[in-house]
């Protein structure tokens, strides 16, 4: 697969776009969804913006252990021949923090979408479909319905071609690795497992430090009694590798174990496992410092800064099928200058980390769904 493919705006938003439109406008006017809908929109951007923020620390402290030298950086980026000029310019890129913000709104959205500026796109869709979603409920169904059956026509298409993915994979990877020596290949795998080793320790951060104790604190639930609870779905998710394929086991979960009423959590829980990708939002901090790590391109504070909002931004994007997470990671790649071929690598040993961050997002739409629930509770008593 070329990093033509990866960088072809058109497909990729093709895809996700339906999926973040039918998210965000699928809750209805707030104005009548009221305290449920806005509290549940404020978890999951409160803790995805937590997980962005874990993400980074867990790369610092962990990704200095891959032993990757300079002239092996330099040896990638000659590799990658296609994409010298994202790593030539990355800090020019950077340094435009303020011209960075102003272009997220687009002021031409067909012409953002046909350039493949994928940032500006996102923010014009979430404010459509907010505006959509105060629409009268006859006319809102109509346009979110649209977007439902383009989402799942294109996710289809999208599994096709994720079949047929790992061979193109293997033999761009293969061709790759055949320019260098043994000890490089040895050198790179082991930077592989320590981005691996991050990943995963990451997400159980995110799960021990911020999701267990809001459970705790504001559910009122004690950790083993919740994580007996929520088990099934985190097997289905971890097995699966897709949220919303573990959707009715989720809304089991929360009816029956969780004692949370059939409509508080019908309507927390899809909307979270539409857009709620806490998981994948910590996956995607730490793949943007491991490939600038990699490639020898530097950051700096602005450009996590502007690598962290593109995170955040991508993350209400990604559709529900294997690997999604990768493809996502576009915007946050084009705005901090790092090489698209990245992605490729990333694509090829993406299965044990898959698995470990759909656990965590479904982790996070039930802790979503228990902590609502909780307050709401005590709102009304």
């Amino acid at each position: 697969m070329p990093a033509d493919g990866f960088q072809s705006g058109a497909f990729q938003h093709t895809v996700k776009s339906p999926a973040l439109f039918a998210g965000v406008a699928g809750l209805g006017d707030l104005r009548r969804v009221g305290r449920l809908g806005v509290r549940t929109l404020a978890f999951f951007w409160g803790t995805t913006l937590a997980a962005i923020l874990i993400g980074f620390v867990v790369a610092a402290l962990f990704l200095p252990l891959a032993p990757i030298t300079a002239d092996q950086q330099a040896a990638l980026r000659q590799a990658t021949a296609a994409d010298s000029g994202a790593v030539r310019h990355a800090a020019e890129q950077i340094t435009t923090g303020a011209r960075f913000i102003v272009e997220l709104i687009p002021s031409n959205p067909v012409r953002a979408a046909v350039d493949g500026n994928l940032l500006p796109l996102i923010v014009f869709i979430t404010i459509f479909a907010v505006a959509a979603a105060a629409l009268p409920d006859e006319k809102r169904h109509a346009l979110t319905d649209l977007a439902d059956a383009a989402t799942q026509a294109l996710i289809r298409i999208v599994r096709w071609v994720l079949l047929l993915a790992p061979i193109g994979i293997f033999a761009i990877v293969a061709s790759a690795l055949s320019q260098f020596d043994v000890k490089f290949i040895v050198d790179l795998i082991r930077a592989v497992a320590v981005f691996i080793v991050a990943v995963i320790a990451g997400l159980a951060a995110l799960i021990a430090v911020v999701l267990l104790p809001v459970v705790a604190l504001v559910g009122r639930l004690g950790p083993g009694r919740y994580l007996r609870a929520i088990r099934a779905s985190l097997l289905m998710a971890f097995s699966t590798t897709s949220s919303l394929a573990t959707l009715p086991v989720m809304l089991e979960a929360a009816e029956s174990d969780l004692r949370i009423s059939r409509p508080g959590a019908a309507r927390s829980s899809p909307p979270c496992a539409s857009v709620g990708r806490v998981g994948s939002a910590l996956f995607q901090a730490v793949a943007v410092m491991f490939v600038a790590r990699l490639y020898g391109v530097p950051l700096g504070l602005a450009g996590m800064f502007q690598g962290g909002a593109a995170v955040f931004l991508a993350s209400l994007t990604v559709a529900s099928v294997p690997s999604a997470s990768i493809v996502s990671l576009v915007p946050a790649f084009t705005t901090t200058g790092l090489p698209l071929t990245g992605l490729q690598l990333l694509l090829g040993l993406d299965r044990i980390p898959d698995m470990f961050r759909t656990m965590t997002n479904v982790f996070g739409t039930l802790t979503a769904a228990t902590v609502v629930a909780a307050v709401e509770e005590e709102k009304l008593e």
